[in-house]
């Protein structure tokens, strides 16, 4: 959906879901902006048992000025927008509308209208709604207060930042023209004593499994801030690697994950646990994620009747899996990532190479970027793409190249001049989630890498030893045994036939675009 679409409505009513967060109430605002601008009558609101009343919304509301309305009924508006939220659910309240419209970054749990967008891998609404209204030209660098509440929203959703994901979440945090006056007077204002009571009484409770050096610990509803607060002192303990951190709301389970063992990274951890059942992600050490309700009840269903454990439903229905079946199902899902990974370390693998099959690959089109013909040599740049920002250091004999999912890596002039050969033309990458990027270090300016993008194929004779993996694996390589490459089940482990200490990871669709037997 664009938001152009909404404009064919006059009456117009966007609603958060009840008890609004930073998330919403900045989403909401957006797009009230947006709707002002083409002058529709719009009102902004929410409802529920409760008014906000939260000190740092208080203050978020008064400085930025955000017109949101409380209330408890609405005349069937022409089109009714819930941002942050979809309509439906149980942390809505339900108001008729004669259309409906939904934006929304968390997995789609109920029957969607028409007119929907979306993004459940992206870290806050208000990211969503700042690539909207990007898309539509509607830029928010001159308007303070909206780019103050947007980074505001977006910052609290992801937990300060530690549990983003997506670039785009990363480029609105990056380009957002805030007031970091206010942000510094909200930041210092979200939580209170009752709040440190909580964590208190959390920590005393927690549950320690000696085999795999983790932690559970489960905490009252809260604010979610706290449970990275707890989760950052959980993983100070000399004998916990990993830690997981939860708290159950009215509509689903708020996780925040951290680690401090090089084998595991938090967001890997925080996206198995959430997979299917909701969202998770953020980085190497901290990490976090949602779990709804009405997506766990099928997944727990499955747990139970793979374990023949008894699950009480109601006529036809699934019910909600009680506490304690959701802090079994949660100490379930930890040990399981456990059991699913295979850890190599290629200087030490013993391989098994009657299980493998020999390929060569094949002559793909492939781009190329010389970042010595953009930059200073001795000059350092950020990469930004899908997966990863990288920051590189710009030498006469490093290339960086391309592939058609926006993927980049870095190899040598020789290596490149051995085995591939350029040709003429731009190389074209297109329908990629996200465009790479290069953003100087000295200047702060970032261009896209793709348009300066050459075309070349690969044309060596490289030999590879194969085969594809039965469950996950993490391969540390023998120049870096310091962080891993996540292959999945089903993705290849390739080993170069010249040197079989050269271990690497290659996903399914690329190994079968990119190889052929021998």
């Amino acid at each position: 959906m664009n938001l152009r679409e909404l404009l064919q409505y006059n009456d117009i009513v966007i609603q958060c879901h009840d008890n609004p967060d930073a998330d919403a109430i900045s989403s909401g605002m957006a797009l009230y902006e947006y709707l002002k601008k083409y002058n529709k009558n719009v009102r902004l609101v929410y409802s529920g048992q409760y008014k906000i009343k939260k000190r740092s919304l208080e203050l978020m509301v008064s400085s930025l000025d955000i017109p949101i309305e409380y209330v408890t009924k609405l005349d069937n508006p022409e089109l009714l927008v819930t941002v942050d939220c979809q309509y439906g659910e149980g942390n809505v309240t339900h108001f008729d509308a004669q259309n409906i419209a939904v934006i929304d970054h968390h997995q789609i749990s109920v029957k969607m209208p028409e007119l929907f967008e979306v993004k459940s891998n992206l870290g806050s609404c208000a990211t969503l709604m700042w690539m909207l209204l990007k898309k539509e030209g509607f830029y928010i660098g001159d308007n303070i207060k909206l780019s103050t509440a947007l980074y505001y929203g977006l910052y609290t959703d992801t937990n300060g930042f530690t549990e983003m994901d997506h670039p785009c979440d990363r480029d609105l945090r990056d380009t957002a023209n805030f007031d970091k006056a206010l942000i510094v007077k909200f930041k210092n204002s979200n939580l209170t004593l009752n709040d440190l009571s909580i964590a208190g009484e959390a920590i005393n409770h927690y549950e320690y499994n000696n085999e795999y050096k983790f932690a559970i610990i489960k905490v009252r509803p809260c604010d979610p801030n706290i449970l990275g607060l707890i989760s950052d002192i959980v993983i100070e303990v000399d004998k916990i690697e990993t830690c997981l951190v939860y708290s159950i709301n009215a509509t689903g389970i708020k996780i925040s994950v951290r680690s401090c063992s090089k084998e595991v990274k938090a967001c890997e951890l925080a996206d198995y646990i959430c997979r299917d059942i909701g969202s998770g992600g953020g980085h190497k050490i901290k990490a976090g994620g949602f779990i709804q309700l009405n997506l766990l009840r099928n997944a727990y269903q499955k747990y139970c009747e793979e374990f023949n454990i008894s699950y009480e439903n109601s006529e036809n229905e699934l019910c909600n899996p009680s506490r304690q079946e959701i802090s079994d199902f949660l100490e379930y899902k930890m040990i399981d990532y456990f059991l699913q990974s295979e850890v190599i370390y290629s200087q030490k693998y013993n391989i098994d190479f009657s299980s493998m099959k020999v390929y060569k690959k094949k002559e793909v089109e492939l781009g190329y970027v010389r970042l010595s013909d953009l930059y200073e040599s001795g000059s350092s740049v950020y990469i930004r793409t899908f997966s990863k920002d990288v920051k590189i250091n710009v030498e006469s004999g490093v290339i960086i190249m391309l592939d058609g999912k926006g993927d980049v890596w870095e190899i040598s002039e020789e290596y490149f001049n051995e085995n591939y050969v350029s040709k003429p033309g731009k190389y074209k990458l297109d329908n990629v989630e996200y465009m790479p990027t290069v953003k100087s270090v000295n200047t702060g300016i970032t261009i896209g890498l793709g348009y300066y993008a050459k075309k070349c194929v690969f044309d060596g004779r490289e030999i590879v030893y194969a085969k594809p993996v039965e469950k996950n694996v993490k391969i540390f390589s023998q120049d870096n045994e310091d962080d891993y490459i996540l292959g999945k089940k089903g993705d290849y482990l390739v080993i170069k036939c010249k040197d079989v200490r050269d271990l690497s990871i290659c996903e399914k669709d690329k190994f079968m675009d990119s190889y052929k037997r021998v």
